[in-house]
């Protein structure tokens, strides 16, 4: 009121001086209010996301004995990515991932991590492959708050306790391996053995395999160990051979499997082999080539040659417009985790964040989602989606059969 009062007393000349004064005034603060606003909008962005395009990180064995699961897994995935993005993405959003080598060692994978969420900026992470690696990562991602995608592993770590960054599309190795044993003395055989990698992914199998024989009262005749990225198999062997159990359980990647295999075989052995998915069913077929004739693996994906599931004959079509002509479980696995991490994408919304993200995947399940064949089951109070487990048998020309 005073100051109405001041300039209603002033000349006209005075009035004008004081009009531009305060047009000067606005045009020095005004740009100044827009970048101090701009910088506090900025500031609440979300790592990985911008307009364009969202950031996810993976790190997995693209070289090395492991290198296929990764390079399946990783294939899958961006088949489905691809066919999102030409549709304009999430959104509006495109879906990219940054890769990183980690061989299979827990220590690079950790390395990767770090890098993939401080340097690369990345929204989540997405299909890693192995428990190792996995549990190398879980603290780091933890602190960082970033959502942990689709691992390809069926360890417990990353079960339980619940974690809230962790979501599990795959079945559990206690799934897995329960279904092995019960198969197996369904038909009979009670004299089992166990042959595994010696680190968290073959000890969290081997726990499988003595939980589900302790159930049917039944107890291990042996068990052996190799290295990780290791195919010295002789000492396994050398422990296993002198048992003669009627059927084997590996717990292992391709390549020490497949020298495992070979090996009893030309030592005398007629047992049976049976596998957990995260071998790598086709890379340990190639490997094995006529000698993998009737070895069992059990698997966490429907059979990627059958057109009866919807999401089978979706991922058949997208693979062949990429590109890659061959189906393989792995390549499968990518597919369907890709497809159920867009799913949460969108039911996030577009003002993405991480937490969005967590909510909306927790919102994913079979009576609200349609996974083509492939049920998914997530909760505030779960994050495992699926407890699939079927199982196959590899045929003389290096194919399969369920």
């Amino acid at each position: 009121m005073i100051y109405a009062r001041s300039i209603a007393s002033l000349d006209q000349h005075q009035k004008v001086a004081i009009m531009h004064l305060h047009r000067r005034l606005l045009s020095f603060a005004l740009p100044l209010v827009i970048g101090v606003c701009g910088f506090v909008s900025a500031s609440f962005a979300e790592s990985g996301v911008t307009d364009q395009k969202i950031l996810l990180g993976q790190s997995a064995a693209f070289s090395g004995p492991a290198a296929q699961l990764g390079i399946q897994m990783n294939a899958g995935a961006k088949a489905y990515f691809d066919s999102v993005n030409e549709q304009g993405g999430v959104f509006g959003r495109r879906i990219e991932i940054v890769k990183a080598d980690d061989r299979y060692e827990a220590d690079l994978a950790a390395a990767n991590t770090k890098r993939l969420i401080e340097q690369d900026d990345v929204f989540a992470l997405f299909g890693y492959v192995g428990t190792p690696t996995s549990n190398a990562a879980l603290p780091i991602f933890t602190e960082a708050g970033v959502p942990f995608f689709a691992p390809v592993t069926g360890a417990q770590s990353l079960r339980e306790p619940l974690n809230r960054q962790v979501f599990n599309v795959r079945a559990s190795y206690f799934d897995e391996t329960e279904h092995l044993v019960e198969k197996l003395a369904n038909v009979g055989i009670k004299s089992i053995a166990v042959f595994y990698q010696n680190d968290a992914y073959g000890r969290a199998g081997l726990e499988g395999v003595q939980r589900a024989m302790k159930k049917l009262n039944l107890e291990m005749v042996e068990s052996a160990t190799v290295e990780r990225n290791s195919t010295d198999v002789s000492k396994a062997v050398g422990k296993i051979l002198p048992k003669r159990p009627a059927a084997v359980i590996q717990i292992s990647a391709y390549a020490s499997c497949a020298a495992y295999i070979k090996e009893m075989r030309k030592a005398g052995y007629n047992g049976q082999f049976y596998n957990v998915s995260f071998v790598g069913s086709q890379a340990l077929a190639d490997t094995l080539g006529k000698e993998g004739e009737g070895v069992v693996i059990s698997q966490v994906v429907p059979f990627p040659w059958s057109s009866s599931a919807p999401v089978v004959a979706e991922y058949v079509k997208l693979m062949g417009k990429s590109g890659v002509r061959e189906s393989n479980f792995s390549s499968l696995e990518g597919f369907i985790a890709a497809k159920v991490f867009v799913e949460g994408l969108k039911r996030a919304g577009k003002d993405l964040t991480r937490a969005k993200l967590v909510k909306a995947l927790e919102s994913i399940n079979m009576k609200n989602y349609n996974g083509g064949g492939f049920d998914v089951n997530f909760s505030g109070s779960n994050h495992n989606g699926s407890t699939f487990v079927d199982m196959t048998m590899i045929t003389k020309d290096k194919k399969f059969m369920n």
